[in-house]
């Protein structure tokens, strides 16, 4: 399942990633991050100092990547519509739902404040780079003026988590494409 090349620390990780997003917090138990890393009970806590400790590393892990992903597209070319019409329509697995998203349902994670952090952040990053660009989009006129960058970042990043929410819901990805085709009708550029 791992390369050869990869260190144990980093197969721990991997493998919390993994199970936090399958399992959640709770369900995901030192044996069972062993057992998917394939490494030897006593390695946890020679890299780490207790699950907490490793949770929060994946965590960040998964958050840096999510952070990452976004950035590729909302960083990339186009204008200010375009760019938030591929980041709404970028590839993802939406049965699977958000690595990020499904942390903020999971009563452990949101009662640390220490594990709670990186999702907190990572989702303010996405709505902080959103309004950016909607804000850009408004002094090229390709927006309308009364739309306020915050309000309609708030909108997109619901639409994906309610979108992924919906769409495991149904077991089709439909709903979720459906919320994505209704947000960029209402975000339309105004003709010139």
């Amino acid at each position: 399942m791992y390369s050869e090349g990869m260190s144990t620390s980093e197969r721990l990780i991997d493998s919390t990633r993994e199970l936090l997003w399958e399992r959640g917090y709770v369900g995901t138990s030192p044996k069972a991050i062993l057992e998917r890393a394939g490494a030897g009970q006593g390695s946890m806590y020679h890299h780490f100092k207790g699950k907490p400790d490793l949770a929060l590393a994946a965590i960040r892990r998964t958050a840096e990547e999510m952070r990452a992903t976004a950035a590729g597209v909302l960083d990339g070319p186009g204008t200010p519509y375009e760019r938030i019409e591929a980041y709404l329509r970028r590839e993802r697995d939406v049965l699977r739902g958000c690595p990020i998203g499904r942390l903020t349902m999971d009563p452990d994670v949101i009662a640390s404040a220490e594990l709670r952090a990186p999702v907190d952040e990572t989702l303010d990053w996405v709505r902080g780079r959103i309004a950016g660009i909607v804000e850009e989009g408004k002094e090229q006129g390709e927006f309308g003026p009364s739309l306020d960058g915050e309000e309609i970042a708030a909108a997109v990043v619901a639409t994906v988590q309610g979108g992924y929410v919906l769409a495991r819901a149904s077991g089709s990805p439909a709903t979720f494409d459906a919320g994505v085709r209704g947000l960029l009708s209402l975000l339309a550029p105004r003709p010139s």
